[in-house]
């Protein structure tokens, strides 16, 4: 797999050598006939001996690169203009060159070191190619493979770099990653094998809202036993590093660990119905308007390298012909095709570019950058032929099997004869709303009352994760599956901003999305509408208020609330029209909200900002209410404060880092259009919150005690800054309870509304950051660049990059690599040692 990730750029780095391909056939039809011209270009940029030069320089050929161009040739039907690579590397006995460390420094032994994802991509080579795996190269791929799996220590189930000669134990660091793991998985499968221990490890990796990481991490642990370092570290889950920022969502990792899923499955794995099934929706939830995917951390922005990988195991997958369809015209898009005749992409005929805006330069000023076009093409290719990687392994090259059985699990049965089957998919048909949608809430200003228990609430669930248990406890809250009541003087009623804060919960924990679509139907019925929003039946006129249209707009603008586009304008529409001169948001109606309350004004800014419809930025007049010290006071007085509020100043942060999502990723220089007081106010109001917050993460109550609701606020405006929230999350993760719940106070019982603030900080991010959220963080605090002297409006551009994209990648990933090999190449053994393994 190439592009400008760069991965499979050296042999010896397992985080760069591991990209690779494959899926089977789905209902949609692939695209041969546009992936064999783009075959016939890979084919023409071989040297005669199969190799292709590796763009860091040095004697050794890009094995990985290579074996990605096998792999397109193959899924195209045309194996046989691979011959010169497989000559190479099974012939002339090169693929340990790729593997091991021999081909650096040969003859002295370095052949006793594996890299354990370039020995998992030469075994999958090997079967696609149709050559005696266990005889390839002169050597055993499936042996080799499967010694690469630690069976005991604090590896444990990784598919591992590692030495297979004692005295060079110490010159590996064991950089083996997601993507090793699943290659390791699908060429076990081609060989019939389904090895339960890699499986397992494989998907630990992927957290609860469906995507992969591409790292493993380590984290501090209270547990004994060879799993953990002597330093007392092991490695985490997915969900569990996610306060340690080792769990970046990675589609490039969710590809390809979905279509090894597939694999073991094909080879007889059971209980992979579920992972998959959430790897297909968080995919189709993370495909662009232009059709197009990215990848993980400096490939977030559609391009065909992630694209054509993620096609193929969606195509595998079998379950998702609109989103492949949509991302196979972004891959032709972006590929040089008969009608660039008279172009200097002419004679280039199937070259396909990183972006289709590269593809449209190239048609004026030619290809530049050949190593990239190389690599985004071969990825591309099994994107647009849509050949499952198992079927590759087991030799059906060239040709479309049969659907997958599908990415979930089995459905009814059949009906009986004479009867119509019921519709699944999108025309399936919905849990019914409960009929008390649109009834009345608590009359606006008296007191909430107590949440209701429901009669027929489920039995806790026992998850590994905090996260687990606390989606658990929420989903249980909700009558009749789809909303939170309240008792209140004998009488109960429906809860609705309850209910909307708890679905933005669930958002944020990545748990339960079932239970949250069918609350956000409930809500975003006109009945729910009506009383939630514009106060039925207590209003006899017209009225409107400010922060329940802000939380229905942003619920309905994630995907699972199956929103319209004409019921959000009008939420859009109700909310821009209670905006005043001042930019502040007031209610209307006989019970409207009279204070200026901070939380209003939070609120409407983020669901004003998530419309993007304003040209003037709605947080201006948030802004001019900090008070002197940084934080932000809960109620706007429009009077110069000195102090203000923790809980306040943790949204009013929300609300200031906040901007659509739009494909795009935090960093740290500040958006073009961010004035100077814009990021001083960030700025200084993180900075607020940090010297109230407590060595162990915690904010304490008025006695001294920690306060847990407080820390959860605080710990969400930490995350909605970008800075790290983990010693908040481990403390607020100790406190859940055994059904799931979270407590207002040390030690007492489960509190629904505490347990539905405590989810930023147990799940260490904001609902910002969820999955499918219309919006996200703009920026990780601190940030690099200052705003230029005297400007208002914008920010000094970033530093020139150094060379392009895909070369500085790829430094950053293999630069411990290189040390190793020139450190070996000048014989100073006794200099390399081991790097920390924090990052994997």
């Amino acid at each position: 797999m190439a592009g400008k990730r760069f991965r499979p750029i050296a042999a010896w780095v397992s985080a760069v050598v591991v990209f690779t391909v494959g899926s089977v056939t789905p209902a949609f039809a692939g695209d041969l006939a546009a992936s064999k011209p783009t075959s016939k270009w890979l084919a023409a940029q071989l040297a005669p001996d199969g190799t292709l030069q590796n763009p860091l320089g040095g004697a050794l050929p890009d094995h990985g690169l290579m074996i990605d161009t096998l792999f397109a040739m193959y899924a195209s039907g045309d194996g046989a203009l691979a011959a010169s690579i497989v000559k190479y590397l099974d012939d002339d006995h090169h693929a340990t060159d790729y593997y091991t460390w021999d081909g650096l420094v040969p003859g002295q032994g370095y052949d006793a070191i594996i890299t354990g994802g370039a020995a998992a991509k030469v075994l999958v080579a090997a079967e696609i190619a149709g050559r005696d795996p266990r005889s390839f190269g002169g050597h055993d791929m499936v042996a080799e493979t499967l010694g690469t799996i630690a069976r005991s220590g604090v590896d444990k189930g990784r598919v591992s770099d590692y030495s297979k000669n004692p005295d060079f134990k110490d010159f590996v660091s064991n950089n083996a990653n997601v993507f090793g793991q699943a290659l390791a998985v699908i060429g076990l499968a081609g060989a019939g094998l389904a090895d339960r221990l890699v499986i397992d490890t494989m998907l630990k990796q992927q957290c609860s809202d469906g995507f992969f990481r591409i790292f493993f991490g380590l984290i501090p642990t209270t547990e004994t036993g060879d799993q953990v370092t002597p330093d007392g570290h092991r490695i985490s889950t997915c969900d569990e590093g996610k306060p340690f920022d080792q769990s970046t969502p990675d589609g490039d990792a969710t590809g390809i660990a979905l279509s090894a899923m597939l694999a073991a499955r094909d080879a007889g794995a059971a209980n992979l119905d579920a992972p998959i099934t959430k790897a297909v929706r968080w995919l189709k939830a993370h495909q662009t308007a232009s059709g197009g995917w990215g990848g993980g951390v400096g490939t977030e922005a559609p391009n065909t390298n992630s694209t054509g990988l993620i096609v193929q195991a969606l195509a595998d997958a079998g379950c998702a012909d609109a989103a492949m369809a949509s991302g196979t015209a972004f891959l032709r898009s972006a590929e040089a095709t008969a009608a660039d005749a008279g172009t200097p992409l002419g004679d280039q005929l199937g070259a396909i570019a990183y972006t289709p805006a590269e593809y449209q330069a190239a048609r004026t000023t030619g290809i530049g950058g050949l190593d990239t076009w190389i690599r985004a093409s071969a990825q591309a290719a099994l994107g647009l032929s849509q050949v499952g990687f198992h079927d590759l392994t087991l030799g059906h090259a060239g040709a479309q099997g049969p659907p997958d059985p599908g990415c979930s699990p089995p459905g009814p049965p059949p009906p009986p004869p004479g009867e119509k089957p019921a519709p699944t998919g999108d025309h399936a048909v919905k849990p019914p709303l409960s009929p008390k949608a649109g009834t009345p809430a608590v009359r606006p200003g008296s007191p909430r009352g107590t949440v209701v228990v429901p009669v027929d609430a489920p039995a806790p669930v026992t998850g590994p994760t905090p996260a687990d248990r606390l989606g658990g406890y929420l989903a249980s809250r909700l009558v009749d599956g789809d909303h939170v009541e309240v008792a209140q003087d004998g009488k109960t009623f429906v809860d609705y901003d309850l209910t909307a804060d708890l679905v933005l919960a669930l958002h944020t924990l990545g748990q339960q999305p079932d239970a949250a679509a069918r609350a956000s139907r409930f809500l975003l019925s006109p009945d729910s509408i009506r009383a939630y929003a514009h106060g039925a039946p207590y209003e006899q006129g017209q009225a409107a208020y400010a922060e329940p249209l802000a939380k229905l707009q942003i619920v309905a603008r994630f995907p699972e609330s199956g929103a319209d586009a004409e019921a959000v304008g009008q939420l859009r529409t109700d909310l821009a029209a209670l905006r005043t001169a001042s930019g502040e948001f007031t209610d209307t109606g006989e019970f409207a909200d009279t204070t200026g309350t901070l939380r209003r004004h939070t609120w409407a800014a983020l669901a004003t900002t998530a419309g993007a419809d304003l040209t003037e930025a709605p947080t201006g007049m948030l802004i001019a209410h900090q008070c002197a010290d940084g934080l932000f006071p809960a109620v706007l007085t429009g009077k110069p404060c000195a102090t203000g509020d923790l809980t306040a100043t943790a949204a009013a942060v929300e609300a200031l880092n906040a901007v659509p999502r739009d494909g795009r990723a935090p960093g740290n220089v500040p958006p073009a259009g961010w004035t100077p007081e814009h990021r001083q106010a960030l700025e200084s109001a993180a900075a607020a919150l940090t010297t109230r917050t407590g060595p162990d993460g915690t904010v304490a109550a008025a006695g001294g005690q920690p306060d847990p609701v407080l820390t959860a606020a605080v710990a969400g405006g930490f995350s909605a800054a970008g800075l790290d929230a983990s010693k908040a999350a481990q403390a607020l993760g100790a406190l859940v309870l055994a059904d799931g719940g979270f407590p207002k106070t040390p030690g007492g019982p489960g509190d629904p509304g505490a347990s539905i603030a405590a989810a930023t900080g147990i799940a260490g991010r904001t609902w910002l950051d969820a999955d499918g959220s219309p919006l996200t963080t703009a920026v990780r605090l601190p940030l690099a660049q200052p705003l230029a002297a005297g400007s208002h409006g914008g920010v000094v551009p970033a530093p020139a990059a150094l060379g392009s994209p895909a070369l500085w990648l790829a430094f950053r990933l293999s630069g411990a690599a290189l040390v190793l090999a020139f450190a070996l190449a000048a014989g100073l053994r006794h200099l390399i040692t081991r790097t920390p393994r924090t990052r994997g």
